[in-house]
């Protein structure tokens, strides 16, 4: 039996048992890995999963129950169990499945046959390759911290009583490379990774050594700076990291538990106007694009900043109904969890200067390439991380710099944000190009 036709079999028991709501989902996975170390395999992985799970609502009283028997008694079993938990739980006024024009039958994904007939040789060739190509970019390249790649395939359904009906493919792969560069008794590590939905764009293993090996290399020699304010720029792949963080303070059940430092400041300037910040499940070849969340409601694109403005949380249909809102198709899930708020492609909108104008504005300061450390508290919106990079000197960059903190605060940060690259480009589900921010504090020496 397909997945959908599973789906809907188990919505009509759970009725029969008893619900006066119901919603399916059902999820299949395929996932295969390779990682290697200096040639020899460290660990091949190859793992599979299937099971549905089943959320039912009884007079504003929620059951959730899951299971991996996908046989007719199987699912009238897991139908009792459901509804049985409902009745037994409380209620909440804020219970209930999507409903009305956010649903629909919807079909689609982002999927690659040619991920599917990947051999378990191209991850292990890959992977060597990297690792081949770093050493012969750099001959301080010594040895690797890891290195590996991947594939994922997931086929979903969904079906519930109240109109919900889809289907979806997806597909990734992925290399990653972490060489460690040693020179004159210092060591030090850097990496550099590729996810694709197709094997086609996906960029080249030798290619993904080598600028590994670069990120590595340019670090040897690395010394401490001194304490200072200064502009800071941070690179595409620490942009990204801290835009995941601002991610979080859009989150809309922290806003309703007033956990977010942004929850009070809808429809006011929170980011200079060089920032816009987008949540788009619809994006062409997305990561983490597809046909409906995991609710069932048909995904969008929600600008949440435009040009430094709050324009709107992220929410899923519990949440929205407590903030009195709609949905911004942001439930994420696996069959076996109740849903929850999660970003698609999160992303900083591209700007017009190119990164090394940016870099060239800055008379000294902080090319940021890598950090460490948690990162940013989402309800008081404070930002502490420890980082490595290179010391920007007129315009150009210096030196290799490492053991240093870069602190601010996310709210002050947004404002300050003076710069934005056009270096845009989609790596993993969260994304940004190049920033720089006025000044910042980094503590050193």
């Amino acid at each position: 039996m397909k997945l959908l036709d599973t789906c809907e079999l188990l919505v009509t028991l759970a009725r029969k048992a008893g619900a006066a709501e119901a919603e399916a989902y059902a999820e299949r996975t395929r996932e295969a890995s390779v990682r290697v170390r200096d040639g020899e395999v460290e660990e091949l992985h190859q793992a599979s999963s299937k099971g549905i799970g089943l959320r039912v609502i009884c007079g504003q009283r929620l059951g959730f129950a899951y299971g991996t028997d996908l046989s007719k008694d199987g699912l009238k079993g897991l139908a009792g169990k459901a509804v049985a938990l409902a009745q037994g739980a409380a209620k909440d006024p804020a219970n209930g499945l999507p409903r009305g024009a956010q649903l629909g039958a919807v079909a689609g994904g982002e999927y690659d046959p040619a991920i599917e007939e990947i051999a378990p040789e191209w991850k292990l060739r890959a992977a060597r390759e990297a690792e081949k190509a770093a050493r012969a970019e750099d001959p301080r390249v010594r040895k690797f911290d890891s290195t590996g790649a991947g594939d994922f395939l997931s086929q979903a359904a969904i079906a519930s009583s109240q109109g919900a009906r889809g289907e979806s493919r997806a597909s990734y792969a992925y290399v990653y490379c972490s060489p460690v560069a040693e020179a004159d008794g210092q060591l030090q590590t850097a990496s550099w990774s590729d996810t694709r939905r197709t094997l086609a764009t996906l960029q080249s293993p030798e290619e993904i050594g080598r600028i590994a090996a670069r990120r590595a290399a340019r670090m040897l020699g690395a010394r401490k700076p001194k304490t200072q304010r200064v502009p800071v720029v941070f690179d595409p792949q620490m942009a990204a990291g801290f835009i995941g963080g601002v991610s979080a303070a859009v989150n809309g059940l922290l806003v309703h538990k007033k956990s977010s430092f942004l929850g009070a400041l809808m429809g006011k300037p929170v980011a200079s106007k060089e920032v816009t910040l987008v949540d788009d499940a619809t994006l062409p070849h997305g990561i983490a694009t597809r046909p409906f969340d995991g609710e069932g409601v048909v995904s969008r694109r929600t600008p949440v900043i435009e040009q430094g403005v709050l324009r709107s949380f992220l929410y899923d249909a519990t949440t929205a109904r407590k903030a009195k809102a709609k949905s911004t198709s942001s439930a994420s899930r696996a069959w076996a969890s109740l849903p929850s708020i999660g970003t698609s492609n999160f992303y900083l909108q591209a700007g017009t200067q190119n990164p090394e104008a940016i870099v060239k504005g800055v008379k000294n300061g902080l090319y940021v390439t890598a950090m460490l450390g948690r990162g940013a508290d989402v309800v008081t919106g404070d930002y502490s991380r420890g980082a490595n990079g290179i010391w920007i000197e007129n315009g150009e960059l210096a030196y290799p710099v490492q053991e240093v903190t870069v602190s601010g605060n996310l709210l002050e940060m947004l404002r300050g944000i003076d710069a934005v690259g056009d270096d845009l480009e989609f790596r993993a589900s969260t994304a940004s190009p190049t920033i720089r921010f006025a000044e910042l504090v980094v503590s050193g020496a």
